[in-house]
């Protein structure tokens, strides 16, 4: 560091204190009782200001620079402008000692020997604190937070902007060391603030906000005036009693004096972002310096060591950028690195440092040795076990201990001196002589070789890789290369102010100079580039540049001289200098230019370089044709130039080597089809064709479908391009091609309706499909669309289709949850197995789900589908017995319903009277098993109950005593128990009204019948009305043999007349008097109605005696007394006789069940339907 005076001026009065403004272009002066205004510039004194009546103390600019402030012995404070002009002013009680701006707010704090002021520019008002002590120093933190006051009596006092007290620090010294001057670092990088002290104790210490002291006391040995920090806060400046400003590092460690004065250096401050120190001393003297920081650094191969903030050793790796700081508390003079080693000398020794370990990446250093001792050098070299020291025109080695080992004198000022390498103890220094003397010195010999002599002094050295060549740089920014065998000078080159050998080729050198990086190779003329700074280093492609303070490696791509090569088709020396570094657009001109010049190895190594496959297996291709016994070179350069990309200058080298074929495919492999089109040069149909073809797959893989598409259609190629439409979705492209189409390109059309259902267009693929008359696709394309109506009306018309749709549409009723109708359908499709499969457990789930309407109807339906299966011969005995099991299980779950209603639910939906009724006919069906789900406890819980409620008081008791042996639920235990008590105070007899009548012999039946629901007299099975299940005043009886169903039914149609009956009664007139006489002579001629005739049979018989009619009995029915059950074949019809023709019944044209007509209308307006096997009441089919 060298402090050099810029300008100097004298004043008559003590310089108290000074202020720059803060773009550094003003220099306010506190001297005597004015204020001097110089330009920093020159020193000009622009102008001085009155206004204080008595000597200023103190000065202060805002960091705006719209104003600043004086205080003076005179006990008052003027505010001025930046144009000099005072706006304002106010006083204090005592004389002012110092003011501060706020940096944030630009309040001012103006503080006198008793009191403090703080007043800002919005309130035009100043609130005053006291204080206990004399104040001598202010200073307001970077964030204009908190202010720091300096106190006479030894403490420090931090307060907030209101003037508050938030932290107070007392000094070791008290009153024995004033606070003379403070000052916070301005740094904006510091984790906290930090508050510099100075003391008349002569110590120098460092604070932070809260108070906590950072470090230990600094020792000054003078009294301290002044302390001001550089801008960015590396540095602090210091001046007193020794008559000198001092700098010092942020840490308080003294680097050095900055010019010496005459008396006590009252003020010193820095100039705003600058180097520019001012010194303001007690005999009036204004002193302006530069601060000129030298660079202080030490280089080996890409090790860098550097000098940072006076105190500290920065060594850089320039290839990996890592970096290690090495802490030396102390100034830092000279640095030396020679591989693992580095020497710092320090004021009063040299530390000597090594690597951990012998690896090239480790930073970590620790100490080897220390030489306490202190030296004057110009020059500091270190070896791996001696420090060389240069001294003017002297030499000298030391060991790492201190002991001067040797000594070399030389003729002439040493100006360069460089170690270039040998082994340990025995390393070799190239040493450069103001008197142009080169020399080379052993450190274990003490003679030193002169190398060569030149008429110029030396600037620069460098010895080439191979020790063959020198390069010199004189003071004429000449460099000069020379042969050091021989002593020949072999070139020079002007504008040199540095010169370094690439350690990794022999032939390359680089200089910088006038802000250009010069590189030169071999004799090939200079390359140059823009670069600003010093070239010190050349390592392979790396060129280490030092510009200004910092060093860096700056990435040369060897393109030029690799090219110069390459122009004279020396490909293997451009190959070593690309190996050096180049960038890989160089790489592959080299390989292109070795691969057009077939040298295949130089190229082969280039492509493997820039990791080219292609081209690598193109040389292997060709190599391998090569040891084949291929010679033919233009074919070998057609395969390059296809590669590289010249098509047309390989299609003539294949043309001129007879290979046309290769050529063609070249052309269609790129898409070059005009150009293979213009290379055939014929109009080949077929040739043509194939182009076409081959044009639309290139299409088709570049993602360009459509254009594909019309060449494909061109090409006639119609199935690919169906595919390409139909993967991409286009319906309408589709649509065009299916009807351009002839109907017997079947495949393609087939292609197009398999598209057409894929993207949801099945108009379209019938279309397709009626085009090509695949009606069967059709069917199966209406199935998957579940376009029902449209298969069933081609099922009409190709009834070969009928299984093809309704399966599948019995199918998708089911999935649907819509089995009845999937049943119906599967009847439909012939598929009995299905349809009963599917009946059987629906009627399965209905019963397991108490639904037992539904059972009913679910077994109806069942038993219809058993007396369809039964037309078949082979199933019919099997399938009349399931029909008759089913039919009887209907009418037992459709009469049970009712009993499920009533036992369940809280209302009842039925007359007494049809409870009654249906619970004995349940009672009498059930006499073998009971089916699933019906409840023999229900059912005679039913019948106690009704028949107590009826007056059959004799059925209640048995049906009471019958649940007794029976499992009865817990919630019907109570009444059922009340019921069989309460029944026994009833008579032991039944209602005559209930009991029933048998139609045929008119006998009284009882009611409980053993033999179940027929007649005890004449076993006639009664008919029950479906929804009362009263008996009905029905007959059933059958056909003579030899009488069809169809003769039957026209003959009762026929309606013959019958004969009157003749009275037995005669009336005679005679003699004017009538006569009454009963003739019991005349024959009868018997009774008027043939079928009651035919009622009569034995009484008593077991055995059941039907009632068989004749041809005369069928001509005298009459059709509305007869009911007739008209069973599908293979059951014979059954015939009903009403022997009450005036009370109508209605049959059920579907299921034949019977019903009082008046019940059956009622029925029908609450369902709308048959409630027993559903068919609706305008539904014409039976």
């Amino acid at each position: 560091m060298r402090a050099v005076l810029t300008w100097r001026d004298k004043v008559e009065q003590c310089v108290y204190d000074l202020a720059f403004k803060p773009d550094g272009t003003q220099l306010i002066l506190a001297a005597g009782n004015r204020l001097l205004v110089y330009d920093t510039s020159d020193g000009t004194l622009l102008q001085p200001l009155k206004g204080h009546k008595d000597t200023v103390y103190c000065v202060a600019y805002a960091k705006d620079g719209k104003r600043f402030a004086s205080g003076s012995a005179d006990k008052s404070v003027i505010i001025w402008t930046s144009k000099l002009e005072g706006i304002l002013k106010y006083t204090h009680n005592d004389s002012i000692q110092c003011v501060s701006y706020n940096p944030i707010t630009h309040q001012l704090a103006s503080c006198s020997s008793s009191d403090i002021g703080l007043w800002s520019p919005e309130q035009k008002s100043v609130s005053k604190h006291k204080s206990s002590s004399k104040i001598t120093c202010c200073s307001w933190t970077n964030d204009g937070q908190y202010l720091a006051l300096g106190m006479f009596n030894g403490v420090v006092s931090i307060r907030n902007k209101s003037g508050e007290e938030k932290v107070k620090i007392e000094r070791p010294g008290g009153s024995l060391a004033p606070i003379w001057s403070i000052c916070w670092n301005p740094s904006r990088e510091e984790r906290n603030d930090i508050l510099a002290v100075a003391d008349w104790g002569q110590k120098l210490s460092f604070y932070q906000l809260s108070g906590k002291q950072v470090g230990k006391d600094h020792s000054l040995n003078f009294d301290p005036c002044c302390i001001s920090y550089f801008t960015k806060g590396e540095y602090i400046v210091l001046g007193g009693s020794d008559k000198q400003a001092s700098l010092f590092t942020k840490d308080g460690v003294r680097l050095g004096a900055i010019g010496e004065q005459t008396s006590w250096v009252w003020t010193c401050k820095v100039k705003p972002d600058s180097n520019y120190v001012v010194v303001g001393c007690q005999d009036g003297t204004v002193s302006f310096y530069q601060l000129i920081f030298s660079t202080v650094h030490g280089l080996y191969k890409d090790r860098y060591a550097y000098r940072d903030s006076m105190t500290d050793v920065i060594v850089q790796h320039l290839i990996t950028e890592q970096k290690v700081r090495i802490k030396c508390k102390e100034l830092v003079k000279k640095i030396a690195i020679y591989k693992n080693r580095l020497a710092i000398q320090l004021p009063e020794k040299i530390l000597v440092y090594e690597l951990y370990s012998e690896d090239s990446l480790d930073m970590r250093y620790r100490v080897k040795e220390k030489i306490a001792r202190k030296f004057e050098c110009n020059l500091l070299v270190v070896c791996a076990s001696h420090i060389i020291l240069c001294q003017e025109r002297r030499l000298q080695c030391l060991s790492f201990s201190g002991v001067k080992e040797r000594e070399w004198q030389m003729e002439s000022l040493i100006r360069y001196i460089k170690v270039i390498g040998g082994p340990p103890g025995r390393e070799g220094l190239l040493v450069g002589l103001k008197n142009g003397q080169i020399l080379k010195i052993f450190v274990d010999n003490l003679f030193a070789i002169i190398l060569l002599k030149q008429a110029t002094a030396v600037r620069c050295l460098d010895m080439s890789a191979s020790r063959n060549k020198l390069a010199v740089v004189d003071e004429n920014d000449m460099c000069l290369v020379y042969d050091i065998h021989t002593k020949e000078l072999l070139f020079q080159e002007p504008n040199a102010n540095s010169v370094a050998w690439n350690t990794q080729c022999e032939d390359m050198l680089c200089f910088s100079g006038g802000g250009y990086l010069n590189i030169k190779a071999s004799t090939f003329p200079v390359h140059q580039q823009k670069l600003q700074g010093f070239v010190v280093g050349y390592n392979g492609s790396k060129i280490f540049c030092l510009h200004v303070f910092s060093m860096s490696a700056v990435e040369v791509p060897q393109s030029a001289p690799m090219y110069q090569y390459l122009d004279r088709k020396m490909f293997r020396e451009a190959y070593q200098i690309a190996c050096l570094g180049v960038t890989d657009t160089d790489w592959r001109e080299l390989a292109m230019e070795a691969l057009e010049g077939l040298e295949f190895e130089t190229a082969k190594k280039a492509f493997t370089r820039v990791q080219d496959l292609r081209y690598l297996e193109l040389i292997s291709s060709i190599e391998e044709r090569k040891k084949r016994g291929e010679t033919n070179n233009d074919l070998f350069l057609a395969d390059v130039f296809s590669y590289q990309g010249k098509f047309h200058e390989a299609a003539k080298l294949y043309k001129r080597s007879g290979h046309e074929n290769l050529a063609l495919d070249m052309y269609t492999d790129l898409r070059m089809f005009e150009y293979a089109k213009d290379f055939l040069g014929s109009e080949d149909p077929k040739e043509t064709k194939m182009l076409i073809t081959k044009q639309a797959d290139w299409a088709r893989n570049i993602n360009e479908p459509k254009a594909a598409v019309e060449m494909y259609i061109s090409a006639g190629e119609h199935r690919k391009a169906i595919e390409i439409s139909g993967d991409h979705g286009w319906v309408d492209m589709l649509i065009e091609i299916a009807r351009k189409l002839d109907k017997a390109e079947r495949e393609p059309l087939l292609l197009c309706a398999h598209f057409f259902k894929k993207l949801d267009n099945p108009g379209y693929a019938a279309e397709t499909y009626l085009k090509i008359g695949d009606l069967k696709s059709l069917v199966q394309l209406h199935v998957e669309t579940q376009r029902w109506d449209e298969a069933f009306a081609l099922g009409e018309k190709h009834p070969e289709f009928k299984d093809d749709i309704y399966v599948p549409y019995a199918q998708w009723l089911a999935e649907n949850d819509r089995f009845e109708e999937a049943q119906k359908a599967f009847h439909k499709a012939g598929r009995q197995g299905e349809a009963v499969r599917v009946l059987e457990q629906l009627t399965h789930n209905a019963v397991v789900e108490s639904r037992f309407n539904d059972a009913a109807y679910y077994y109806w339906m069942l038993s219809m589908q058993c007396l369809d299966i039964a037309q078949d011969p082979a199933q019919k005995e099997v399938m009349l017995g399931k029909f008759h099991h089913f039919q009887h299980l209907a009418e037992l779950y459709h009469g049970y319903h009712a009993i499920q209603r009533y036992v369940e639910e809280p209302f009842s939906f039925h007359l007494p009277e049809t409870l009654f009724n249906i619970s004995r006919f349940l009672l009498h069906s059930l006499t073998k098993d009971t089916p699933l789900g019906i409840s023999k406890v229900n059912t005679l819980f039913t019948l106690a109950k009704q028949s107590k409620a009826l007056g059959a008081y004799k059925l209640a008791r048995h049906a009471y005593d019958k649940l007794q042996g029976l499992q009865i639920p817990a919630r019907f235990q109570k009444s059922i128990e009340l019921g069989s008590l309460t029944i026994r105070s009833k008579p032991f007899h039944d209602s005559e009204e209930l009991v029933p009548l048998c139609y045929r012999c008119s006998t009284n039946n009882p009611l409980l019948n053993n033999l179940g629901n027929v007649c005890i007299n004449c076993r006639q099975p009664f008919v029950f009305s479906a929804s009362s299940y009263e008996v009905l005043h029905l007959v059933e009886f059958y056909l003579e043999e030899g009488i069809t169903d169809e003769e039957a039914v026209s003959l009762i149609d026929l309606e013959a007349p019958r004969l009157k009956r003749e009275s037995k009664w005669q009336e005679i007139t005679s003699n004017n008097a009538q006569t009454l006489r009963l003739d019991e002579s005349m024959d009868s001629v018997g009774d008027d109605d043939p079928f009651t005739a035919k009622l009569s049979f034995e009484q008593g018989g077991s055995e059941f005696v039907p009632v068989v009619v004749n041809r005369s009995v069928l001509r005298s029915m009459s059709r509305r007394d007869v009911l007739i059950k008209r069973w599908p074949p293979p059951l014979r019809w059954q015939y009903f006789r009403s022997l009450l023709p005036d009370a109508a019944i209605t049959m059920c044209p579907s299921c034949f069940q019977m019903f009082h007509s008046e019940d059956y209308e009622l029925l029908l307006l609450q369902h709308t339907c048959c409630p027993y096997c559903r068919r609706r009441a305008d539904d014409p089919s039976p």
